[in-house]
């Protein structure tokens, strides 16, 4: 049984995760913003061991207060996140500092407050989910993609740092799952109505494509599975590409070179515009 704390649990993969782990037998912290969100997981884990702690990931008090017990915390798993949709030359300032912050800066927060503790106790896990749009950008997906690529970095980086400290770090790379996370994407003010947004939409119609209509709609428990592996199992490789589509773009752009694999995309996906 493991001690294990999960950022952004009020909902998507955090809350399916989170239950996942409790119907296993594992003690669990479900961590969130607003804790007024819990009620949903707190009535399906009825009779689990699930805790709801307060936890902006953006604020480094609220990071600190939440984690203060590092010593009997087994795994963070860093989960909580946004997406920014915009045309790169339409960020400003303000979005992309917001992205980073929460996407980047977020879970090295939340490294920072355990790492000293773990270090002299000599075992921990940390999961940080990104995303296939942290191996490959997209249109429309600039600032979120940039938060995934430097979420990538630093956990390659953190696992070299930690490794001979008894320490296991892992990504779970998830690609198109429907979770509501869409709902919650952040867009800049001149969007609506924008050639951006028409061309945006086009591409969302022709990516499509890559699902096979005849076959299910991927199921996020599986990307629940997938953070519940890396979370207690030392087996499980560092990187985990979650979803067939994820698989498929991110073995097809590693095959060939950018130029080729933009060729291969847009003639997949019949989008030439």
């Amino acid at each position: 049984m493991a001690r294990i704390l999960i950022t952004g649990s009020n909902s998507g993969f955090g809350r399916l995760a989170a239950l996942t782990l409790a119907r296993s037998g594992h003690e669990v912290i479900a961590t969130m913003r607003n804790p007024a969100h819990a009620d949903a997981l707190l009535a399906e884990a009825d009779g689990l061991w699930v805790e709801v702690r307060t936890l902006d990931v953006c604020d480094s008090a609220s990071v600190d207060a939440a984690l203060h017990d590092a010593t009997t915390i087994d795994v963070v798993v860093n989960n909580a996140g946004f997406e920014v949709q915009s045309a790169v030359e339409q960020l400003t300032d303000e979005i992309l500092r917001h992205q980073l912050d929460t996407n980047v800066v977020g879970p090295m927060r939340c490294i920072r407050a355990v790492m000293p503790a773990w270090r002299e106790r000599g075992s921990g896990v940390i999961v940080n989910v990104s995303s296939i749009a942290g191996r490959v950008g997209s249109p429309y997906a600039g600032a979120y993609s940039a938060s995934k690529f430097a979420l990538e970095g630093l956990t390659e980086s953190l696992h070299f740092e930690v490794s001979t400290a008894g320490i296991r770090v892992h990504l779970i790379e998830p690609g198109s799952f429907a979770t509501g996370f869409q709902e919650k994407i952040v867009r800049p003010d001149d969007w609506s109505g924008s050639i951006h947004e028409a061309r945006a939409n086009r591409f969302r119609d022709a990516r499509s494509a890559l699902h096979d209509p005849n076959a299910p709609e991927p199921d996020p428990q599986e990307v629940a599975a997938a953070i519940v592996r890396a979370a207690t199992d030392p087996t499980m490789p560092f990187r985990t590409l979650v979803g067939s589509d994820a698989q498929l773009i991110d073995g097809v752009k590693a095959s060939m070179s950018f130029e080729d694999f933009e060729v291969t995309m847009r003639t997949t996906l019949d989008w030439h515009d």
